[in-house]
C-alpha cells in the first residue's frame, strides 16, 4: 500500500507539470519564442519520433541498472529539458530541446512501468494503474488550471513561472520516486538484448494497440476543428467535452479496471471499447443537428477509452517477460507517440475531408483493431509459453548433461584407483 501511495504522488506531481505545459506550451513557443506553427509541429514530431526510437533502450537499461535509478535520472532529465525551452530562442534549439523532452518523457513512462511491475503483484497491476491514471488525470486538470492563469495573463513573466513550476514538479517526482526501494536488475537474459524487437506476435498486439491509441488526438485536435466548421456549437461545449473526459477517467476508471482479470478478459475489453468508439463516432457525425449528440458522444467515449486502457495495461504487462519488463514496456508505449505524431493528420484529413463517411471510417478502424486484438493476444500467448518450455527444456537438458558428465568423471576416477 505506502508503494502504491508513493507512485500516486510521484504521478501526480509530474502530470501538473505536463498540464501546464500541454495548455500553455504552444502560446509560449508562438508568442513568446516565436516560431512559427509549421515549426513548432515539426520540432514537436521530431522529438516525439526521437523519443519513441530511444524508449526501448531506455526501457533495457532500466531492466539491466534497475529502474528506480533510470526513472530518477529521467525525470531529471525531463525538468532540465523544460527549463531548456526557457532558453530556446531559435528553432534548431527548440528543436534539439523537443528531442530531449521526448526522449526524457517516453523513457521515464517505461522505467515507471517497470517499477510498477517490480513492486506491485501481477494480479494487481492493471488495477493500480488504473489508479495511476485517474491520478493523472486530477493532475493534468490542476496543472490545466494553472496554465489557464498564465494564458489569462498573457505575459512573458507568467509563461516563464508556469515552465518554472512545470520543471520543478519533475524534480518533485524524482524526490518521491527515491522513496521507493530500489529493485536489484533482472539478471542478464540469454539471447537478444533488445529482444522485443524480435518478438512478432508483441509486435502485432502493439500494432493494434497504436491504431486504437488513435482515439487521442479525437477531443484535443479532431472534435474542435469539426466543432467550428461543421456546427452551431459554442465553443465552450470543447471544454465540457473535456472534463466528461477527465472527470469520467477519475471517476470510474479504477473500477472499470477491477473488471479486468486475465488476457481473456483483457481481449474482451478492447473489443468493447472499439463498439463504443465506433459508437461515438457515428453519434459525433449527428452533431450538425444538435450539439447534445457532442456530449453523448463523448460520453461513449470516455467508456471506450477506459476500456481500452484497463485491457492494454493487462495485455502489456502479462505478454511481457518479467525480466524484460522495462523494454516491453516502452515498445508497447511506443503507439502513443505514434498516436501523437500521425493521429491528428489522418484524422483531420478523415473527418473533415470525409464528414459523416469520414467519421464512420475512423470507427470502423476502432471497431476492426478491437475485434482483432483477441486472436492477436492468443497468438502472442501461446508464443510465449512455448518460449518458455523450451528455455525450460534447455535448462533441464543442460542439467542432465552436466550430471552425465560429473558421473562419467566419478567412475573415471574410480576406475584410476583400482
Amino acid at each position: 500500500m505506502k508503494y502504491r501511495r508513493i507512485l500516486a504522488h510521484a504521478q501526480l506531481v509530474s502530470s501538473i507539470g505536463d498540464g501546464v505545459y500541454l495548455v500553455t506550451s504552444a502560446f509560449y513557443f508562438s508568442g513568446i519564442v516565436g516560431l512559427s506553427a509549421a515549426e513548432i509541429g515539426l520540432g514537436l514530431t521530431l522529438g516525439w519520433g526521437v523519443g519513441s526510437v530511444a524508449g526501448v533502450p531506455l526501457g533495457h537499461l532500466a531492466d539491466r541498472r534497475g529502474p528506480r535509478g533510470v526513472a530518477v535520472l529521467l525525470a531529471i532529465a525531463t525538468a532540465v529539458a523544460v527549463a531548456g525551452f526557457l532558453l530556446a530562442r531559435s528553432f534548431a534549439a527548440f528543436a534539439l530541446v523537443a528531442c530531449l523532452y521526448g526522449t526524457a518523457q517516453t523513457g521515464l513512462s517505461a522505467a515507471r512501468q517497470a517499477l510498477l511491475a517490480a513492486l506491485i503483484p501481477p494480479a494487481e497491476r492493471t488495477r493500480v494503474r488504473a489508479a495511476l491514471q485517474a491520478t493523472l488525470n486530477g493532475g493534468l486538470a490542476t496543472g490545466a488550471a494553472l496554465g489557464g492563469l498564465a494564458l489569462s495573463l498573457g505575459t512573458r513573466e507568467g509563461y516563464l513561472a508556469v515552465f518554472v513550476l512545470d520543471a520543478l514538479t519533475f524534480l518533485s517526482a524524482a524526490a518521491w520516486l527515491l522513496r521507493l526501494p530500489a529493485v536489484r536488475p533482472a539478471p542478464a537474459p540469454a539471447g537478444p538484448r533488445l529482444a522485443v524487437l524480435r518478438d512478432r506476435p508483441y509486435a502485432l498486439v502493439t500494432l493494434i494497440n497504436a491504431v486504437m491509441l488513435f482515439y487521442m488526438p479525437l477531443l484535443s485536435v479532431v472534435v474542435p476543428l469539426w466543432v467550428a466548421s461543421r456546427t452551431d456549437a459554442p465553443t465552450w461545449v470543447v471544454s465540457v467535452l473535456l472534463l466528461i473526459n477527465t472527470g469520467g477517467v477519475v471517476l470510474f476508471q479504477v473500477r472499470v479496471a477491477r473488471r479486468v482479470k486475465g488476457l481473456r478478459d483483457a481481449s474482451a475489453a478492447m473489443r468493447q471499447a472499439g463498439l463504443l468508439m465506433l459508437l461515438a463516432c457515428a453519434v459525433f457525425a449527428l452533431s450538425p443537428y444538435g450539439w447534445v449528440f457532442l456530449l453523448v458522444a463523448a460520453a461513449l467515449l470516455v467508456a471506450g477509452e477506459m476500456l481500452l486502457a484497463s485491457g492494454g495495461w493487462e495485455i502489456g504487462f502479462t505478454l511481457a517477460p518479467d525480466d524484460r519488463q522495462g523494454q516491453y514496456q516502452a515498445f508497447f508505449g511506443t503507439g502513443v507517440a505514434v498516436a501523437r505524431m500521425l493521429g491528428p493528420v489522418v484524422l483531420t484529413a478523415l473527418v473533415l475531408g470525409g464528414g459523416t463517411l469520414g467519421w464512420l471510417v475512423v470507427g470502423g478502424m476502432f471497431v476492426t483493431a478491437g475485434a482483432v486484438m483477441a486472436p492477436a493476444v492468443r497468438w502472442a500467448r501461446v508464443s510465449r509459453e512455448a518460449a518458455q518450455a523450451e528455455a525450460v527444456g534447455d535448462h533441464e537438458h543442460a542439467g542432465e548433461r552436466h550430471r552425465r558428465t560429473r558421473d562419467h568423471r566419478v567412475q573415471q576416477a574410480q576406475c584410476g584407483q583400482r
